[in-house]
């Protein structure tokens, strides 16, 4: 999910990609640990869009104390 994409979510709907995307995480590092993956560059684009979400999160939730 491109940042862009991620700034016209609203908070709560931030934190609900949020966990979907670590549980996926999750779970494709579980299967990775027995299995080799189809896709391995999948967990970097996983992991990257946790930071996003994070990294976006933080600066709705400043924006807001500003006001």
């Amino acid at each position: 999910m491109q940042a862009n994409e991620i700034r016209e979510l609203s908070l709560d709907e931030i934190d609900e990609e949020l966990e979907r995307t670590r549980e996926e995480l999750f779970n494709l590092r579980f299967r990775a640990s027995y299995e080799e993956l189809e896709n391995p560059s999948l967990m970097r684009e996983l992991r990257r869009n946790v930071a996003r979400f994070m990294t976006i999160r933080a600066e709705v939730a400043a924006g807001a104390d500003d006001e």
